[in-house]
């Protein structure tokens, strides 16, 4: 099955950088045959590693359907990082409940330096949620997977870069 997520041609990233191709996970995400693909896989992927995961968590947009999904295919509650607070409401910078020590699988639709993500994590620490397991659908291998572990976080994808570019 084909949603078309997969783009070649000049493109510049979130982190500033440019690639010569460009994967529009919300394409995907917003498919529901892909994204019950995608939930599945890494539904398989906490079982296969055996991980211990009390919530999942996503980043305010992009990776919300994720977190959705999975958390619906698991059974695991899910939380949703923001990136900044709402100036109404509660300004909670976490929707959905978080216990200290809880381990929280993030995850997330596209690594590339791991930016938004190293943030969320941050976000989920301050909280009292323990976090040392990134999932995500693409890994471009541009530095985010070392970023991560400088932080004591693994990061695991279900597809890299090199596996795209090889086809």
């Amino acid at each position: 099955m084909r949603c078309n997520a997969l783009m070649y041609g000049d493109f510049t990233l979130a982190s500033g950088k440019k690639s010569e191709y460009y994967i529009d996970i919300k394409k995907a995400s917003t498919d529901p045959y892909v994204l019950e693909t995608i939930a599945d896989e890494m539904a398989r992927e906490i079982q296969l590693r055996g991980l211990e995961v009390d919530k999942i968590a996503g980043v305010v947009l992009g990776s919300i359907p994720l977190a959705v999904a999975l958390s619906l295919r698991t059974k695991i509650p899910y939380i949703m990082v923001r990136r900044e607070k709402k100036d109404h409401g509660t300004q909670k910078m976490i929707e959905g409940s978080l216990a200290a020590g809880e381990k929280v699988l993030m995850v997330e639709d596209v690594v590339t330096s791991a930016g938004s993500v190293l943030e969320a994590i941050g976000i989920v620490r301050a909280a009292g949620g323990a976090v040392s397991e990134v999932l995500c659908v693409v890994n471009r291998q541009e530095g985010g997977e070392q970023k991560l572990n400088d932080i004591g976080v693994r990061l695991s994808a279900l597809v890299t870069a090199e596996d795209i570019l090889r086809k």
